[in-house]
């Protein structure tokens, strides 16, 4: 069974293609995606990774977490699942309030 992990601390410039390549040594990547800003395009600094099994994955967490990707030393664990929140009233062009 796959496993999702959470990759943070990236720098601006790496990519999902660098990511993968990164947690490749560790097993087979299914997926590797840097969460981009919508507004910006610019890299948000984090990312999520997922590994065919547990076993590579764990072995990834231990291997990378706190270790240096594209200049920058990063934080990696287990995701977690996505947090319900309360949905934002809409103003009049559509956009959320702040």
């Amino acid at each position: 069974m796959s496993m999702k992990l959470f990759v943070g601390s990236l720098g601006s410039d790496i990519s999902g293609s660098e990511l993968s390549e990164a947690f490749g040594r560790f097993g087979t990547v299914v997926s590797a995606v840097v969460i981009m800003d919508r507004d910006t395009g610019r890299s948000k600094g984090f990312g999520f990774v997922e590994m065919s099994s547990q076993a590579e994955a764990l072995s990834a967490i231990q291997g990378l977490n706190g270790k240096e990707i594209g200049g920058r030393n990063v934080t990696v664990n287990e995701a977690r699942p996505k947090e319900e929140r309360p949905r934002r009233p809409f103003d009049n062009a559509g956009r959320g309030r702040r």
